[in-house]
């Protein structure tokens, strides 16, 4: 049976878009999930390290800064540059420009880790987009992108 047959009466057109989306986001949800842990990483340490890595050289962010690129508590950040430190893929020091505070910045192993492990989960997302060609791909990606504006705004204060 469908929805539509035991419930004429509503509109359960959102579900052919929707329950796909979500369906997707598992997929690719064990995708990355597993590239990060070929890599040794856990999801978490890949984006602390990937803000980092995409900032540039010298691939150094002040942990105010790491907390608002990945929208954790500044507890939590805290935790977590404590931990990557613990593990050698990153490093604090001194910021210069303020005596109180520090500076965090990717170590060799964690650009290449992180590196590596990019490097990956592309090639899996690829895998996952094989069934789409290049035009598909720009315009389901232009239509997520509108999907997420209202999600975007609220969530920049807008």
């Amino acid at each position: 049976m469908s929805w539509r047959q035991e419930r004429p009466d509503l509109d359960v057109s959102p579900l052919q878009v929707l329950s796909r989306v979500s369906r997707l986001a598992r997929h690719l949800d064990r995708a990355r999930r597993a590239s990060f842990a070929e890599h040794d990483l856990e999801p978490w340490e890949f984006d602390v390290l990937t803000t980092l890595r995409r900032s540039g050289e010298p691939y150094e962010l002040s942990p105010g800064a790491l907390l608002r690129a990945t929208l954790v508590t500044s507890g939590t950040m805290t935790n977590r540059i404590d931990r990557l430190t613990a593990a050698r893929l990153v490093r604090r020091r001194p910021d210069p420009e303020d005596r109180r505070g520090v500076l965090v910045s990717l170590t060799e192993l964690g650009r290449a880790r992180v590196d590596e492990a990019f490097a990956d989960l592309l090639r899996r997302e690829r895998e996952l987009l094989a069934s789409l060609d290049a035009d598909e791909q720009r315009t389901l990606a232009a239509l997520l992108r509108t999907m997420l504006v209202p999600f975007d705004s609220a969530a920049n204060g807008a």
